[in-house]
């Protein structure tokens, strides 16, 4: 215990002597709550819409302004026909055509059917399907008096799905990346060779390097919460103990990986590579964007074998729904197991020469 002290205290000096390390940390988790949340919003706004109205009438007015008086689209103009509208698509100057029916006014109030037709700008898919489906939710909720409650996000702002995705992509980007680019530095340097000749025993060494990013995983993610609140005005609606929990176990794992990758990379180059490999796919497998059961079944299928996904789970969970420990137990579980799986890998392939 007195030569794991010494270590931790030497990675503690070996990082305050880094001038760059010690504010990567403070200044990644701000930057990437204060930029990223933004950047990749995933709202599709300001859709420019051209309306053929054949029915003239004040129904199909009120629904004209209705639609305008969205935060999504702009009235670009009424066109006459359905044809003079599509010259408008045609020259990019709109990315949806509504024609509304004649006698659309008089269906209404006998209760009859009526079809509506909507055109889309379907060169960018993203854009054109979801213009095409907030359309079509503004039809339903005039032709309707449907009451819709939307539960743990009741503004239905992205980031608050956003912001807790973005603190698991920061615990393994630093919790990963350095104490693999801490060891392969070592390598480079030879300092590494220093150790390998002393008593102290692989164990010893892997913990060494491990508490450190275990107490520096807990100080941006602190940040992190912090930042949220300040800025978005999110906050926890789960116990703080539960993500703290959670999040000491998920940061063994992605440190394991880290260690691992550094254990059988020779050089700096080599360690980043091979890291920023593994991390990108494991990233967008993980639901982080996109939900994973959208993807392929066998997407599904190798997205069961990724961690971050268990993470990005259990603090979704946490953070927005308020779940208790009992909830998330089960993908708490499977980060424990994955966490002992990659750390005695890391204890057994460390190559220790006497």
């Amino acid at each position: 215990m007195k030569a794991l002290g010494y270590l931790i205290e030497k990675e503690f000096k070996q990082l305050m002597r880094n001038s760059f390390l010690p504010r990567m940390i403070v200044i990644f988790p701000c930057m990437l709550l204060i930029v990223f949340p933004w950047a990749a919003t995933l709202e599709v706004e300001d859709l420019q819409l051209v309306a053929v109205d054949n029915d003239h009438s004040q129904t199909s007015l009120r629904l004209l302004h209705q639609i305008e008086a969205s935060d999504y689209f702009r009235l670009m103009q009424t066109c006459a026909s359905y044809e003079e509208a599509l010259t408008w698509m045609e020259r990019g100057k709109a990315d949806l055509i509504l024609e509304i029916p004649k006698d659309f006014e008089k269906d209404r109030q006998l209760n009859r059917p009526t079809e509506i037709l909507i055109a889309a700008n379907a060169v960018n898919g993203t854009k054109g399907g979801l213009g095409s489906s907030y359309l079509a939710q503004i039809l339903s909720d005039a032709s309707s008096q449907t009451s819709i409650r939307y539960l743990y996000n009741p503004n239905l702002d992205y980031k608050h799905f956003m912001i807790p995705a973005l603190m698991t992509m920061m615990l393994v980007l630093i919790c990963g990346f350095l104490p693999a680019l801490n060891i392969v530095g070592e390598k480079e340097t030879g300092t590494i060779e220093q150790i390998n000749v002393t008593p102290v025993g692989k164990v010893t060494f892997t913990l060494a390097k491990l508490l450190p990013y275990w107490l520096i995983g807990f100080f941006v993610l602190s940040v992190a919460m912090l930042l949220a609140w300040l800025i978005y005005g999110l906050i926890p609606a789960g116990n703080l103990g539960t993500i703290y929990f959670g999040a000491a176990i998920f940061i063994l794992v992605a440190s394991g990986i880290g260690l691992i990758i550094s254990n059988y990379s020779a050089t700096m180059q080599q360690a980043m590579l091979v890291m920023w490999f593994f991390i990108m796919v494991m990233i967008l497998m993980s639901g982080l964007l996109t939900p994973i059961s959208s993807m392929p079944d066998w997407a599904q299928q190798i997205a069961a074998f990724n961690p971050l996904k268990y993470f990005v789970e259990f603090i979704r969970m946490v953070y927005l729904k308020g779940s208790h420990l009992a909830d998330v137990m089960n993908r708490l579980c499977v980060l424990l197991c994955f966490a002992l799986v990659f750390n005695v890998w890391a204890v057994v392939s460390y190559r220790k020469q006497q």
